[in-house]
């Protein structure tokens, strides 16, 4: 009895833990898991090392894409093999239908090896009754296959992921192709990656903006007064739809520009009603051009738009004061994700 539950749990984490095709697993042999520490050999029962820093090698015979091979595994699954190791009963060589060897085969028991639909019949519907889960699910019926595809897309997946090149050996697969079925990426590693591309850093920026709460809350903001503040590092912006401006990337200083050393921009911050607030401003191919290109992309922009009119009316050249105004980029400007309010 001890022995056939021994056996069920190391077959059961075997499954869970390597990786490997059912058939595979029922062909393991005797002392197929080997201890390392730095590459050096460590004994099995070096209960001082093996719960820190060894690594755990399983040695998988030759299958049907493949020769035999060594690949890492979790130490749960090698304390496992160690555990029924320990209880199996010394069992007669049988011959391995794929090579023709005398092998000792690890869940032998009783002078029979376990069945290739062991897991499938028996260790499955096991699992599923002391769960209280069904053996079926959104995907299908759950299979052997399903720990072996499951646990290639989690280290695919990983915060430091196994390469599609990493994966294909650790599976044993003859062609990479074979591993792009089980790696799948996940919703969260395409969003990381995605991100890390710098998508949205490149096409979007934030601003801040100061809301006057007294405005909006006494009704002078629906009269007309100004009651939003974009923050342009120099000055602050009253235009409602600044976001839609051609020159918010470069002020032009319309009737809706403030500087911010003047005295409407002092008392505007001396308030005490105001609330500091983020927007995400999404760039056009030449202000992102402008804010990473240097001054000739700048200078190519202000040009383009030196005859277009702001939001009040007269183009750039005919606000500008020769010899004394300038044309500026907005300053004031957050890389990457919009700040929290």
């Amino acid at each position: 009895m001890w022995g056939s539950a021994g056996r069920a749990s190391a077959v059961t984490l075997t499954w869970l833990f390597s990786g490997q095709r059912s058939n595979e697993i029922a062909r393991l042999r005797l002392g197929c898991v080997r201890w390392q520490r730095d590459g050096d050999p460590v004994a099995g029962n070096s209960t001082q090392i093996l719960a820190r820093d060894a690594v755990c090698l399983l040695d998988v015979p030759a299958h049907k894409t493949g020769t035999a091979f060594t690949k890492p595994v979790d130490p749960l699954l090698g304390q496992a093999i160690n555990a029924w190791q320990a209880l199996r009963p010394s069992q007669p060589k049988r011959t391995d239908k794929r090579t023709g060897e005398q092998i000792d085969f690890l869940f032998s028991y009783r002078a029979r090896t376990v069945s290739s639909g062991y897991i499938n019949s028996t260790v499955i519907p096991m699992l599923c009754r002391k769960a209280g889960v069904p053996a079926v699910d959104a995907r299908g019926s759950i299979t052997s296959h399903r720990a072996r595809s499951t646990i290639a897309s989690q280290l695919y997946n990983a915060k430091v992921p196994m390469a599609l090149f990493e994966l294909q050996a650790w599976l044993g697969h003859r062609s990479p192709e074979s591993t792009q079925h089980y790696a799948k990426i996940s919703p969260n590693t395409l969003t990381k990656a995605y991100e890390d591309a710098g998508d949205f850093a490149r096409n979007v920026r934030t601003i801040e903006v100061l809301v006057d709460r007294d405005a909006v809350a006494s009704g002078a903001a629906a009269a007309g007064e100004p009651w939003q503040h974009y923050d342009l590092g120099h000055g602050y912006c009253t235009y409602t739809f600044f976001e839609q401006c051609q020159h918010r990337m470069a002020c032009a200083r319309c009737d809706f520009y403030t500087p911010k050393d003047s005295t409407r921009a002092q008392l505007l911050e001396a308030k005490g009603n105001l609330q500091k607030m983020a927007i995400s401003i999404p760039l056009t191919e030449d202000e992102q051009a402008a804010l990473t290109d240097g001054q000739n992309a700048i200078d190519e922009l202000l040009g383009r738009l030196a005859d277009t009119p702001t939001p009040a009316g007269p183009t750039p050249r005919q606000i500008t004061a020769p010899g004394t105004a300038q044309l500026l980029p907005i300053v004031g400007v957050r890389q990457g994700k919009a700040a929290q309010a």
